[in-house]
């Protein structure tokens, strides 16, 4: 049999998908029945859209409880790093784009936090693999769809 794959999180994020899994297993998936119940109520079947939409519903339902239930069985907590000279889980750091001038901060997640748009990136991703064990001063090159894209790491916090 082949090795799960695992999920980097942090308690917090094991614990919200906990949460949202419960809200599903009793909240929602009480309320879809109740949609089927009702679409059954309108009699046949074979040309009842609600009833096939109500259906769908619940399939997606299902579907999002087995994703939630995969990330739960395979999590993998990560802790902050201990060590705060050089970029780890839970630092946030403050890059200098060396080309475009501008200042960065990213905090570094696991893969299942991460939102770049929230300036949360992985440890997994191309600029976060890099970063890792990094200090301050140094020079991070990062393969982009763009080009090459260098950085320098000017400041780190935990």
């Amino acid at each position: 049999m082949a090795k799960e794959a695992r999920y980097k999180m942090s308690e917090e994020r094991l614990q919200e998908l906990k949460d949202e899994l419960h809200f599903l297993q009793t909240v929602r998936e009480k309320e879809v029945a109740q949609q089927i119940k009702e679409a059954r109520s309108f009699g046949d079947l074979t040309e009842n859209s609600e009833y096939d939409d109500a259906k769908t519903e619940q399939g997606k339902l299902y579907s999002k409880i087995a994703e939630i239930k995969n990330l739960i069985e395979n999590a993998e907590i990560v802790k902050a790093s201990e060590k705060t000279d050089v970029v780890g889980m839970g630092s946030k750091i403050t890059l200098l784009d060396v080309e475009m001038k501008e200042n960065i901060t990213y905090e570094i997640v696991g893969s299942q936090e991460a939102d770049p748009a929230m300036q949360r990136i992985s440890d997994d991703s191309p600029l976060g693999k890099n970063l890792m064990d990094k200090k301050v001063g140094d020079i991070i090159k990062v393969d982009a769809p763009i080009g090459e894209v260098e950085f320098k790491l000017l400041k780190i916090e935990y």
